[in-house]
């Protein structure tokens, strides 16, 4: 699949080289079976690249299972990845099926993986090294055969120097590792994301228009929250602007420091 068509089919908008080069290292790497660490900053869509590596995989057909390590509770983050077996502990009334089991002959993507506590850092390698589980509280051993994608927006190895971060389990999720650049490292792609999200809004009638001196301005901030922050300040633009033309005056960005141009 050609890279438009995969933007096409994934609502990616953006044509700057590092896009161009990330989309492409997705599918290429999506032709194997390899384990991939994604980085990036909060908000830059490392969950839409997991979807692009698993749907253009050999598993394309089978479960994509994505997890949150960083909003599950903790007393829950065992059962939620490895399932458990009724009466295993208060409150267990029936089997539960993990997410990693769920997963099988899938997908299994660990979004915030730097947020796993420690002590589960070492089940989890136990898991993809011997590809077997085990529930909580059971005593049989499930076969596992199912692809790791886990991202990040945390430095791993400043972590592991800090023993936050297990170094051999960093080695088995990065076999592959592929890095999503940031907004402000993408200038030509942002008005393109800003018509995107005006067109959103658009409910019959005439389209919106930026006006230059608000294009400026949107390409010189920084976007510290990416795409996610981009959304936002189109939003509260579409509210101030009263009618169909974003001006400088309009745009309100999370940075309290920034001053828009009246």
């Amino acid at each position: 699949m050609d890279l438009q068509s995969i933007k096409n089919r994934f609502g990616i908008i953006g044509n700057s080289p590092v896009l161009n080069r990330a989309l492409h290292i997705a599918a290429q790497v999506a032709n194997t079976d390899l384990s991939v660490l994604i980085n990036g900053e909060s908000g830059v869509g490392k969950e839409v690249f997991s979807q692009i590596i698993h749907s253009l995989s050999a598993r394309k057909h089978n479960p994509f299972i994505a997890v949150n390590c960083g909003a599950i509770p903790e007393g829950t983050i065992d059962s939620e990845l490895f399932g458990h077996e009724k009466g295993s502990f208060t409150g267990a009334n029936q089997r539960k099926i993990g997410r990693i089991e769920a997963a099988a002959g899938g997908t299994i993507f660990l979004d915030e993986i730097g947020e796993m506590p420690i002590h589960l850092q070492a089940k989890l390698l136990r898991v993809l090294q011997e590809k077997k589980l085990n529930r909580l509280g059971g005593e049989a051993t499930i076969d596992l055969d199912v692809r790791v994608i886990a991202a990040t927006n945390k430095d791993l190895k400043l972590a592991i120097e800090q023993r936050e971060f297990r170094e051999d389990l960093y080695f088995r999720i990065s076999t592959f590792r592929l890095r999503i650049q940031p907004l402000k490292d993408r200038p030509g792609d942002i008005v393109p994301l800003v018509a995107q999200s005006l067109a959103r809004h658009v409910k019959g009638g005439l389209p919106f228009t930026v006006t230059p001196e608000a294009q400026v301005l949107l390409q010189s901030y920084p976007w510290p929250g990416n795409v996610r922050e981009l959304e936002n300040v189109v939003q509260r633009a579409v509210v101030l602007s009263g009618g169909r033309t974003i001006s400088p005056a309009h745009l309100m960005f999370d940075d309290a420091d920034r001053k828009s141009v009246v």
